[in-house]
């Protein structure tokens, strides 16, 4: 249910790479054993290790995989793309991280992951991070109406990294979030039903 885990998952699939998944019980405390904490110092999900590379942090993860394996599968990173491109992929990939990322989170851990863990949701959480959420999706739906994705006419990484988080909201009440924005919807539409995403989704508990 980690949705860090699965962007990382995502783009493996995207890319076509084989790999091991291994894992780790939060459950009992695994993370903070010794023999984790010296892959990730933090404790947290996921790690990657790649050979001679031991990666934390889900979004460096997936761009080392979309930069060392770039001939592999679709370019994430539009290698190829002039400097416009580059930049608008710079700029969707921090405005998910610092911008969607935060209300997005709050939303899905009230609405599907609190109860899970015996909370009750907090309706006036949902309230406020919807309202977050919605005033930063108007500005994609206004993105999105001129650009088929985010960084321009290519699926890329930043698109990725949106996926995991809205998947989770689709099951949700709040789902309107993105079904009442056309643009967003649409492009919600296309991304979702790429192989890879359906391959990665197929083994999502939700």
């Amino acid at each position: 249910m980690s949705t860090n885990t699965v962007r990382v998952v995502a783009t493996l699939n995207e890319k076509g790479l084989d790999y091991e998944l291994v894992p780790v019980d939060l459950r009992t405390g695994a993370h903070k054993q010794p023999s984790f904490l010296a892959l990730n110092p933090f404790g947290q999900i996921p790690v990657l290790d790649d050979g001679d590379i031991v990666l934390f942090e889900s979004r460096a993860i997936s761009r080392y995989i979309a930069s060392e394996y770039k001939e592999t599968g679709p370019d994430l990173l539009r290698s190829g793309g002039g400097s416009a491109e580059t930049a608008a992929l710079e700029v969707w990939l921090e405005v998910e991280s610092q911008q969607f990322g935060p209300p997005i989170a709050d939303l899905v851990f009230e609405l599907s992951i609190k109860p899970l863990l015996g909370g009750t949701t907090d309706p006036a959480v949902v309230e406020k991070q919807a309202e977050k959420l919605g005033k930063v999706l108007d500005v994609y739906e206004e993105r999105l109406s001129k650009n088929k994705y985010l960084a321009g006419d290519h699926y890329t990484l930043a698109d990725l990294h949106h996926m995991p988080y809205t998947f989770y909201l689709m099951a949700t009440p709040q789902a309107k979030l993105v079904t009442s924005r056309p643009s967003v919807l649409a492009w919600w539409h296309d991304i979702s039903a790429r192989p890879a995403w359906k391959k990665t989704a197929a083994s999502i508990p939700i």
